[in-house]
């Protein structure tokens, strides 16, 4: 989440990013408001039991004298009127007390539901509005011409005994899918691919859970709005992630890093789960949008005043990659409305799909700042001592379903066959894949 005090000494400025994001400033005012309410019921509180205190005191001195002078026969009647006395202001204390506990606890959490509805305060230079209102910062390679009728990634898996949507939705429903052959080859040369760059770019490598507890998911920002999303067990009240960025983004949860010698990098390989919730109808043809993938991704934990310079080296490495598949792509910078609630600023890479006769998103980085450190209790020793809240970062390598849809269409030869790029040719053992029989 934001950060309060940014909020009360900005207000203006996270006014302007919720509306260049399309969402409401109003609730800016209804945080103040609510944060004032906070903060007047602690005050009150912690004065109440600092009074409690000295009352409770009185009531064991007042018990003392009365138990002595019993004990040595005085009339003790004015001492059981004050111990009576007593004994009432600290029962009619002790229940203020404990309401105004209750009613802290209330406008604390009324505090909190508001704080995790405000996304990320959105970088200068961000374009506003939604999906359509991304600046395109720049283009590469050049897209195909054919000289015959191209087909699109599913006959072309088809025809290369790749793809096998229908027993996909035999055995699980619509948007499953089985790869085989060199479909299966092709979506582990993939991932063996972004390993090997993530070694040779520093990063280390983690096997992650695939299911996380709420806390995680929530401090990762993936179920404030959007829990239609992400597929819950409710038995266990456990969460099937749809990247590995929530797993790492929880690793150093709790904890104060050493960031010193320079930022913590991490990159893991783990099977995706996302619901698809909204997209009925949208690419419901083949394998660019579907309920279970692999995803090679990357985290960075760092100082803020470095978030800037790694996340130009994220959109390195992921440029990196796609340069390597020899496919036409373009970087675009995304627009407010289409963030999402961690990132304060987001770059895409997209590939040229000739089927579509449109850019499509194969790769995405996110500067999230402080916003997920701050949930997750990720902090760092500044040059005082004294622990500060880390910035994080995350960038996707590669699925292995996307990148499919981008090979096949764009490498495809007439007759049916597609070429290897020379940087997988290595993991997938020849440099085409011809049809089956």
């Amino acid at each position: 989440m934001i950060d309060i005090k940014f909020l009360r000494d900005n207000p203006d400025a996270v006014r302007a990013s919720q509306r260049a994001r399309g969402e409401d400033d109003s609730i800016v005012d209804q945080i103040l408001d609510a944060d004032k309410a906070r903060r007047s019921s602690l005050s009150e509180f912690e004065q109440l039991r600092a009074q409690q205190k000295g009352v409770s005191k009185n009531v064991g001195a007042v018990m003392g004298k009365l138990a002595k002078a019993k004990k040595a026969g005085e009339d003790v009647t004015a001492l059981e009127q004050e111990a009576d006395a007593a004994r009432s202001e600290a029962a009619t204390l002790a229940a203020r007390v404990k309401e105004l506990d209750a009613a802290a606890d209330t406008e604390g959490a009324t505090f909190d539901a508001l704080m995790r509805k405000v996304g990320n305060i959105v970088v200068d230079g961000v374009p506003a509005g939604g999906e359509e209102n991304f600046n395109t910062l720049e283009e590469h390679g050049t897209k195909p011409e054919f000289d015959f009728e191209p087909l699109d990634h599913l006959a072309l898996g088809e025809k290369l005994g790749a793809i096998d949507m229908e027993r996909g939705a035999k055995v699980s429903g619509s948007r499953f899918y089985y790869l085989k052959g060199p479909g299966a080859v092709l979506a582990q040369a993939l991932m063996a691919y972004c390993q090997q760059i993530a070694r040779e770019e520093g990063f280390t490598p983690l096997m992650v859970p695939n299911l996380v507890l709420r806390r995680t998911m929530a401090g990762a920002g993936f179920i404030d709005s959007h829990a239609d999303e992400v597929y819950l067990l409710e038995a266990d009240d456990l969460f099937l992630t749809g990247t590995s960025e929530v797993a790492l983004a929880g690793y150093h949860a709790d904890e104060i890093l050493d960031l010193n010698d320079g930022p913590r990098r991490y990159t893991a390989t783990s099977t995706c789960y996302r619901r698809e919730a909204g997209s009925y109808g949208k690419d419901t043809r083949g394998i660019f949008r579907v309920h279970q993938f692999t995803k090679t991704e990357m985290f960075i934990y760092c100082k803020p005043e470095d978030a800037e310079a790694e996340h130009d080296r994220l959109l390195r490495i992921e440029r990196r990659i796609l340069d390597g598949l020899e496919v036409p792509y373009r970087v675009i910078d995304v627009a407010a409305g289409d963030l999402g609630g961690p990132a304060a600023r987001k770059f895409d890479c997209e590939a040229w799909v000739p089927t579509q006769g449109t850019y499509r998103e194969l790769t995405s980085t996110s500067n999230c700042t402080t916003y997920q450190a701050r949930r997750l209790g990720v902090r760092f020793r500044a040059d005082d001592g004294k622990p500060e809240i880390a910035a994080t970062l995350n960038g996707t390598m590669l699925t292995d379903t996307r990148p499919i849809v981008a090979l096949l269409e764009n490498h495809q030869q007439a007759d049916g066959s597609v070429k290897v790029p020379a940087a997988l040719q290595p993991f997938v053992g020849t440099d085409v894949l011809k049809p089956i029989a």
